[in-house]
């Protein structure tokens, strides 16, 4: 009898449910529902160096500097929160009502409820690249609210700098070092003055010692642009093995694609241990969504769609 696969979850990264629907450990799942850098160094080692810091309160102002520093901003202008959700949270209570133009990340229309919408198209939230069809902004697209999860690893670089020109920018690290159990956000802002009104929306503590202590370490091991460049190589070599199997594939230059027509694919690679995103939550029904896997990681989805394609012949 084939194992009850879990439901699609709104925002992937279901890996641990399935691995113990088909009674595997959850490193044996290749999840591509979380666009995660596959390059990124392994945090573990360094986690395990710093766990001492879990006996006391966590202070979070070294790890500021650290990340201002990196990105090359006054760290008065910075916030760091409890990853990317939290990020969006604080912002969509703040800066409410938001226009949201679909598709777009979920969690802002969850954030900022039917009461938070704004038909204003210069209230407008946008993230960069889209999330999900993985395209840029353009040069002269402007927002109120810039969502740059995913901006480090399509470009090279760590923002486009629109929080300098007044908008309020909100970032995810956990994606950038892969380590999403570590929860590790931020907002950057246009002046001090609002990163103020947000940090009091924030509860005391909210950033965790770990995930602080950790931070400095991921900065010095970042290699944004080199990380770009081989995310771009694989992710055309991802295009071309999806093509190949005859799959209606959409990429732009964000680190994932979007197979269209697809939905059967989730529950066909599922059962040989690889997850992919549905991509119900953002409005599109029978699509799916694949982070770009590392080189290990390609060669086992080219072997389980191998073995998709013989099973349905």
């Amino acid at each position: 009898m084939s194992p009850q696969l879990p439901a699609p979850g709104e925002h992937g990264g279901d890996g641990a449910l399935l691995a113990r629907a088909l009674g595997l450990r959850p490193e044996e799942i290749l999840d591509l529902s979380a666009t995660l850098n596959p390059l990124a160094p392994d945090v573990t080692a360094v986690v395990r160096k710093e766990a001492a810091v879990t006996a006391r309160y966590p202070e979070a102002s070294a790890a500021t500097g650290s990340l201002a520093d990196a990105i090359g901003v006054a760290r008065e202008r910075l916030l760091l929160t409890n990853g990317g959700a939290e990020a969006i949270s604080l912002v969509a209570a703040e800066m409410a009502p938001l226009r949201v133009v679909e598709p777009e990340f979920s969690l802002w229309r969850r954030h900022l409820g039917p009461a938070g919408l704004s038909p204003d198209p210069s209230r407008r939230v946008r993230s960069n690249p889209n999330n999900p069809t993985g395209l840029l902004a353009g040069l002269r697209e402007k927002a109120l609210v810039w969502d740059e999860a995913f901006y480090q690893l399509t470009t090279g670089c760590w923002t486009r700098g629109d929080a300098d020109e007044g908008s309020t920018v909100v970032g995810s690290l956990t994606k950038l070092f892969a380590c999403p159990g570590l929860r590790l956000g931020y907002a950057l802002c246009p002046d001090g003055e609002v990163r103020e009104r947000l940090a009091a929306r924030q509860p005391a503590w909210s950033v965790n010692g770990l995930a602080l202590a950790v931070l400095p370490h991921l900065l010095a091991a970042a290699r944004l642009g080199e990380w770009r460049e081989e995310l771009a190589s694989l992710r055309e070599e991802l295009v071309g093995l999806l093509t190949t199997a005859g799959l209606e594939v959409a990429a732009g230059t964000a680190p994932w694609v979007l197979v269209h027509r697809a939905g059967f694919l989730r529950p066909a690679l599922a059962r040989h241990g690889v997850l992919v995103r549905d991509c119900s939550s953002f409005g599109l029904p029978d699509t799916v969504r694949l982070a770009v896997p590392g080189p290990a990681g390609m060669r086992r989805l080219a072997n389980a769609l191998a073995a998709c394609l013989e099973e349905s012949r």
